[in-house]
């Protein structure tokens, strides 16, 4: 009994010296196997895939209690780039020796109950190796819990600070447990990922519960061998796996799957003592991000001595893009942008001085250097600021990009200050508005990274508006307060107030310029302090005493503040009792087009408003559009994650004849984020002087009257206020103001004087005189339009990269020569109206445009991953020589044969697996992500991940169709060719992976005759036509006429129709006049030439507008000719006869459409096309075309009918159904489709209003079509 006692109690005791708790017992050595791998592709056979894996093995030995001493020895660094299952890893010995020269040195790090903190390196070590190190720590980092099998944790590790949910499982017979860790990193409080470039572009909740671009997954399992030093991890495996897509992961994605795995070797005393040299801290486990500006994601090349090569690089693209866009050599851009950002401050000086005597290279630097964004650019414009060896134009370019592209960190921030206070940027008006702009926007970038944001970064900005408000200084004012806007800062709140009346604590009385700009300084704050912007706006938009327009830009300022159910419904019933119709109108119509959205960022305010449009309809749904409007038109895809909007504005008050403000603007929804494309607005409050309420003589149907009325008017600048703009323009991009320009009456006065004054002290005078003697310009413009870029952690201790590039080169010259007979004397201006005008002339205009999508990992050592490549040049050359003759109204232009082909227009993109690494730059492997021969593929089929069985697919369109002249010997093709594997699960990803190529090219063809020269000749002035072409005319009218009565009869025209026909072809007994001729011909030496003559002619009658067209081929042994007569009769009828070929009778088309409107029916447009005979190629077409009709129109949502209609005509009615509906009904001969209360954004109440000078009419001889 008393054995069995002490064989229990000594196995109790041993129980409790038993530890599962993670540690390590400093007086032992630790050796562990190590390997960690990551692949990216899609996952699916057949297309290939980029890797690298790292091995190596591990000796972790104490140095104290809690401090350990980590040593790395028989490192393997390999690659793969390729298809799984045909290639493999292979060793990269170079890399391998770089990263081992690091990897190999002692690291220490300090390790209690499982957590590693604290790691210490030589200085020497990299980031990016002690990053490894952490990827390779975070497999010895865990919580292991004996009490609870089940728990949730909020722990440090390598992606943060993240919630960890844990699973533990007891091994009966081993005593083993196995642990497993699954970290929500897409939940994290303090996450290890960086955004660059995406501050404009303003995060959607709401789209991402649409669905996300990017998911991830992590997962450890370790096993854990309890002994008395504690848990000792005998196996840990790591996987990350994420799923990326640029639209909606569900419609297939890109895989990354990273793993990591630990295996105990063996554990043995220390038998002595390690020495290491000095060590400085490097931080925790958690993943610190090398600052990444150098290493660009697309590009690898040796950075060492970067100053000559990028002189050299300079110098080789302004030599090859002199003449035109080396759309070859655009990427090289990337490499010069990567080693600007890699040399000193001193080497952009020395590349100055090479390039500042040099015009071209000297551009080409300065467009440049704009991306180096840090302080070696705001040292560098600052040098050239204080030398002026920049002009204003060079200074306001670079400054603009400069800042615009400058990293928005505290210090650079503060460094930027410096340009509000330098002489230089004073000194010129443009350029002070570029600094004082760009300032701004760089405090709204700074703001959206460091939350909350110091109002020391906006602080100079509210000076200037303080300053400017108090020195009552218009112009000032205005400037301070578009840089608050661009700042988009909530503690500018106060000073705004400052500005408006009603709101600020000291009365105002500021002109409507300034309160607008002040109401607009708020639009961006709206996301930031919506609140305190909804206070204001809805104070304005309550003051029936402010200007229309200033309640108006208040109104619309509230609603950007995304306003609650609540307040949408306070503002409604304010509205019912609003007595302005141009406020009524514009909110009505704002409200409307609100309730329409379908973007998620107005999921829930649409809802708000489409109740507050059915309460406001019966009263307000029919004001016309002689008041203030907004329209809205939207759409969002789930499936792409993408959407637009596009918002027209027009402000209009009671006083004036002119819209007082017109905006436009335009938004792009992708994955989760909104960008403000362009915004261009156009204030034209000063016109009010010179317009008031109406023009005198306007009758509003855009005819000649009309433009001398304007014209009259414009005449009497007179009467213009000195101190007031008379236009006032801005122009905004990505949700910032850049440039703004305001036009008075003496900025008008003076360009008319300068370029429309006769003597020679005329600018144009200079233009002339330069271009007699010859002129050469030559211009290119690279531009980095887009850089985007957002890191992340792996358990590998790499960094994960989703870039996006987007850059231009863009590039124009021109050469030309003229001459003017006879001379110019003194009376510039008249002579060059009653001279003969000869011009010689070549160029080129085009661009160039790469854009790159890189997913993989990029470091300073190597890149992996899957990378998105398009190219899209296009380019237009021009030989040409012109003459013009004002007086004859005559104009040629003469073209040289083609004899080469060109391209116009190509694009080509391809997917690929990268693999780039330091050691070999020039060696990167590329290989597209779709094998090439794809032709005769085997069918593959897989299991998703939904265990269902799918099968590959295969395309590979390739088409050529030309369209070649024999006359002109000239001819375009296009060209098309697309490869693509995908399964039914990736739609819509599948779109664009693999190669896709499209071409538009002008190629030479064999001509009838040796073509010398392509001559066009316009002819405007009025003669009679030859007898041959009366006859011709005649017989063209009287076949009209029979033709459309036979359109009308055919549906059953009543009396009242046969009459106005009559009325109608009266015109067609008048004698024809010819407007004006059009001759395209092959000149050939002294024969005959070939070619087209088209001869338009006009026949004047009260009420009806009659046109005929008689065009002719030219040539031997040709008769053919087209023959068109149309008439519009008073706005309500149009119709239109056109015959061809051989004396134009062999083919035959009417069209004919027209409006209508009875009292008590509803406003109508229908239309009709008839014929008789048409080429069967022309049949052919027609009918593919309406074999697709069904299908199309159900998509749209209209129902079918199957009757047979009239064989050989198509009918279409449009009536506006309702306020804001239509209903459409189109006839085919073998159907009818048809769809009742379409929306439209625009209201058939203005429709209706737009006929109140057209008589009752009736279209009854259409049918009930």
């Amino acid at each position: 009994m008393q054995g069995l006692l002490l064989c229990c109690l000594v196995a109790l005791a041993t129980c409790q010296s038993v530890r599962y708790e993670l540690g390590l017992d400093s007086a032992k050595t630790y050796e562990y196997r190590y390997e960690g791998v990551v692949n990216f592709g899609l996952g699916m056979p057949n297309l290939a895939e980029s890797g690298a894996k790292m091995s190596c093995k591990l000796k972790i030995t104490g140095a104290s209690k809690d401090t350990f001493i980590l040593q790395i020895s028989d490192l393997a660094v390999e690659e793969f780039n390729g298809f799984p299952g045909k290639n493999d890893f292979k060793v990269s010995p170079k890399l391998t020796q770089r990263i081992a020269a690091q990897l190999i040195k002692p690291i220490m790090f300090d390790y209690a109950g499982g957590h590693v903190s604290d790691i210490r390196a030589s200085a020497e070590v990299s980031d990016t190796i002690v990053n490894i190190v952490r990827g390779i720590l975070g497999l010895f980092q865990g919580t292991v819990k004996t009490t609870q099998r089940i728990y949730e944790l909020e722990e440090i590790g390598i992606h943060g600070k993240c919630p960890s949910n844990y699973v533990t499982e007891e091994d009966e017979k081993t005593k083993e447990m196995t642990v497993t860790q699954v970290v929500e990193i897409n939940n994290c409080k303090e996450k290890a990922a960086i955004y660059r470039g995406m501050a404009t572009a303003v995060v959607d909740q709401d789209a991402k519960q649409r669905g996300e671009s990017v998911i991830s997954t992590v997962r450890y399992v370790y096993t854990v061998k309890p002994t008395a030093e504690g848990g000792l991890i005998t196996r840990a495996h790591g996987l990350e796996q994420q799923h990326f897509s640029p639209f909606n992961v569900k419609g297939g994605n890109f895989k990354m799957q990273a793993m990591n795995e630990i295996v105990l070797l063996g554990v043995s005393d220390t038998v002595r003592t390690y020495t290491y040299g000095p060590m400085e801290s490097k931080g925790g486990l958690v993943f610190k991000f090398v600052v990444a500006e150098t290493n660009m994601p697309i590009v690898m090349q040796n950075l060492d001595d970067p100053v000559p090569k990028a002189i050299e690089l300079v110098k080789h693209l302004a030599e090859v893009n002199r003449y035109q866009v080396d759309s070859a050599t655009t990427e090289d851009t990337i490499k010069l942008y990567q080693l600007l950002r890699a040399m000193p401050y001193e080497g952009l000086e020395v590349m100055w001085k090479q390039f500042a005597g040099n015009e071209e290279q000297r551009r080409w630097f300065l467009d440049m250097i704009v991306e180096v964004n840090d302080a070696r650019i705001l040292k560098f414009l600052e040098t050239r600021f204080e030398a002026a060896d920049v002009s204003v134009t060079e200074a306001f370019e670079t400054l603009l990009l400069a800042v615009n592209h400058l990293q928005p960190i505290p210090d650079l921030v503060e460094m930027a200050k410096m340009f509000l206070n330098t002489t230089f940027c004073k000194s010129d008006a443009n350029l002070w508005h570029t600094v004082v702009l760009s300032y701004g926007s760089l405090v709204y970038k700074h703001c959206a990274y460091y939350t909350p944001c110091p109002v020391a970064a906006v602080q100079p900005l509210l000076d200037m508006a303080t300053e400017s408000l108090k020195n009552g200084n218009e112009a000032d004012m205005v400037l301070a307060l578009k840089a608050l806007g661009n700042a988009g800062h909530p503690g500018s709140i106060k000073t705004i107030m400052r500005f408006l009346p009603g709101v600020a604590a000291n009365p105002v009385d500021l002109p409507p310029r300034v309160l607008s700009a002040a109401v607009q300084s708020m639009r961006l704050i709206a996301a930031r302090d919506p609140h305190s912007v909804q206070d204001i706006t809805m104070s304005l938009f309550m003051q029936k005493n402010l200007p229309t327009e200033i309640r108006m830009l208040a109104f619309m300022i509230l609603f950007d503040t995304k306003p609650s159910m609540a307040l949408v419904s306070t503002v409604t019933v304010h509205l019912q009792g609003e007595k302005d119709l141009n406020v009524i109108s514009f909110a009505y119509s704002y409200l409307r087009g609100l309730s329409r959205s379908s973007t998620p960022n107005n999921h829930f305010l649409s809802t708000a408003c489409n109740v507050a449009v059915k309460i406001l309809t019966p009263k307000f749904g029919r004001l016309c559009y002689h008041y203030s409007k907004a329209t809205r038109m939207d759409w969002f895809n789930d499936d792409f994650l993408i959407g637009t909007a596009t918002e027209v504005f027009m402000l209009r008050s009671a006083t004036n004849f002119f819209p007082t403000e017109i905006m436009m603007k335009g938004k792009f929804f992708f994955i989760g984020r909104i960008l403000q494309l362009l915004e261009l607005g156009v204030n034209t409050e000063g016109l009010k002087e010179l317009f008031g309420n109406a023009i005198p003589g306007l009758k509003g149907d855009l005819s000649f009257d009309d433009f001398q009325a304007v014209l009259n008017v414009f005449q009497n600048w007179d009467v213009l206020p000195n101190d007031k703009p008379v236009l006032s323009t801005y122009l905004r991009a990505s949700g910032q103001e850049w440039f703004f320009a305001d036009f008075n009456k003496e900025t008008i006065q003076n360009l008319m004087r300068d370029y429309l004054s006769p003597g020679k002290e005329s600018p144009l005078w200079t233009v002339v005189e330069n271009l007699q003697r010859g002129v050469s310009w030559h211009r290119t413009k690279p531009f980095l339009i887009v850089e985007v870029r957002y890191f992340q952690a792996t358990i590998l201790g790499l960094p994960l990269e989703i870039s996006k590039y987007y850059e231009t080169v863009n590039g124009i010259t021109v050469n030309a020569k003229a001459s003017v007979n006879p001379p110019l004397t003194d009376r510039l201006i008249t002579q060059l109206l009653t001279s003969e005008i000869s011009l010689e002339t070549d160029g080129f205009v085009g661009f160039t445009k790469d854009f790159w999508v890189f997913y993989g990992i990029n470091t300073e050592l190597f890149q992996c991953g899957s990378e998105f490549k398009s190219k899209t040049p296009i380019a237009i050359p021009w030989k040409f020589s012109a003459k013009f003759n004002r007086r004859e109204r005559k104009f040629e232009l003469d073209f040289p044969p083609c004899k080469k082909e060109f391209s116009l227009l190509s694009v080509s993109s391809n997917v690929y697996a990268v693999s780039r690494n330091i050691e070999e730059p020039t060696m990167a492997k590329i290989t597209p992500i779709m094998p090439n021969a794809i032709d005769s593929p085997q069918p593959t089929a897989v299991k998703s991940e939904s265990d269902q069985i799918l099968t590959s697919n295969t395309w590979h369109p390739n088409a050529k169709v030309c369209a070649e002249s024999n006359i002109y010997g000239a001819g375009l093709c296009v060209k098309s060719e697309l490869r693509r594997e995908y399964y039914h699960e990736e739609y819509p990803l599948y779109y664009f992976l693999g190669y896709t190529h499209m071409e538009i090219k002008v190629v030479p063809a064999q001509a009838i005759k040796a073509v010398d020269k392509i001559h066009f000749e316009v002819n405007g002035g009025p003669s009679r036509p030859p007898v041959s072409t009366r006859q011709l005319l005649e017989t063209l009218r009287r076949l009209s006429k029979e033709a459309i009565q036979r359109l009308s009869s055919d549906s059953g025209s009543s009396e009242r129709e046969s009459s106005r026909q009559d009325h109608v072809t009266e015109g067609w007994d008048s004698t024809p006049e010819a407007v004006f001729s059009i001759k395209a011909l092959a000149m050939s030496g002294n024969q005959k030439p070939e070619g087209y003559d088209a001869a338009f002619y006009y026949t004047p009658e009260a009420n009806i507008q009659n046109a005929q067209m008689i065009m002719s081929q030219v040539g031997e042994d040709t008769n053919w000719k087209m023959c068109m007569d149309a008439t519009v009769n008073a706005h309500v009828e149009a119709k239109t006869h056109i015959r061809w070929g051989a004396e134009c009778q062999s083919y035959e088309i009417s069209m004919r459409s027209a409006t209508g409107h009875l009292p008590g029916s509803k406003p109508t447009l229908k239309a009709k096309v008839s014929w008789t005979k048409i080429p069967e190629n022309m049949a052919q077409t027609g009918t593919r075309i309406e074999s697709y009709i069904p299908g199309m129109a159900l998509l749209l949502g209209f129902y079918q009918l199957h009757e047979r209609n009239a064989k050989q005509e198509v009918s279409a009615s449009v009536v506006a159904a309702s306020a804001d509906s239509v209903d459409v009904k189109i006839k085919f001969p073998e159907y009818t489709v048809y769809r009742q209360a379409i929306p439209v954004p625009l209201s058939p109440a203005s429709f209706l209003e737009f006929q109140h000078d057209i008589r009752n009419t009736t279209i009854d001889s259409f049918g009930s079509a």
